[in-house]
């Protein structure tokens, strides 16, 4: 058994990732493919929580012109975090793993409620722990809410998959010249306003300690790698350092 650098980690995936090249919706390869990432890290026994967006679906109040109040649309945004994370309690399960659904919501019929101790246990008997319907709360993103439960649980690294490999000055699928970041400050995060997470997961993260690594979910093996210590992404620390100058 390899030995791995990281025990216990929060993997926050973005809904939107769910779409493979549809406009709506969950594309069922997508969600395979991330379900067998996730399982060969857990046949290395590594202990996975995971938080799951809902931007596939809806994007609470964001970019609508509906009429729906900030708070309702948050908490449809909500409800639909609960649908991808139902999508992948299946797919893992089909996958042969051992898996629990937690809702900041109470719907007892579908999922567990959250109860940071009882997801404790579920992760020390080697199930996936899915968090759904994200803080509870309107106002606050799913980034939050991942940050937030990994906290929580303890976690030795919150992971942020996404498209690209990391974190870049720019988005560097519109740059091609977009430089990239092997590793950075919060600081250096907030000061350039780099849209790695929101404001408050962030702070969330510096205030606590917690390192973030953002790799790209997509390329296969990212996350076994991740767990085993090897160099993927960027990493966000408290004393990072980056060649970048102050604007």
């Amino acid at each position: 058994m390899a030995k791995l650098k990281y025990k216990r980690i929060l993997l926050k995936l973005s809904g939107e990732a769910l779409l493979g090249d549809q406009e709506y919706g969950i594309d069922s390869t997508v969600l395979s493919r991330y379900a067998q990432e996730i399982k060969d890290v857990k046949d290395l026994e590594a202990e996975v929580g995971i938080v799951i967006g809902g931007g596939n679906i809806y994007r609470g109040i964001e970019n609508s012109s509906d009429g729906i109040d900030k708070v309702t649309g948050d908490n449809m945004g909500m409800l639909a975090t609960v649908i991808n994370a139902l999508a992948l309690q299946s797919a893992l399960e089909h996958k042969g793993l051992y898996t629990r659904c937690l809702t900041a919501i109470n719907m007892e019929k579908i999922a567990e409620p959250f109860i940071r101790r009882r997801a404790i246990r579920h992760l020390e008997k080697g199930r996936v722990v899915i968090f759904a319907a994200g803080t509870g709360n309107p106002y606050f993103t799913t980034d939050t809410a991942a940050v937030l439960r990994a906290i929580e649980i303890e976690a030795d690294l919150i992971l942020k998959g996404t498209r690209v490999d990391g974190i870049y000055d720019s988005d560097p699928e519109k740059n091609s010249s977009a430089v990239h970041f092997p590793q950075i400050s919060y600081a250096d995060i907030l000061r350039l306003d780099l849209k790695v997470m929101d404001l408050t997961a962030i702070t969330l993260c510096k205030e606590n300690k917690l390192p973030l690594l953002v790799f790209n979910m997509n390329k296969p093996g990212n996350l076994r790698r991740i767990v085993l210590g090897e160099k993927v992404g960027s990493k966000v620390t408290e004393n990072a350092t980056t060649s970048v100058q102050p604007a």
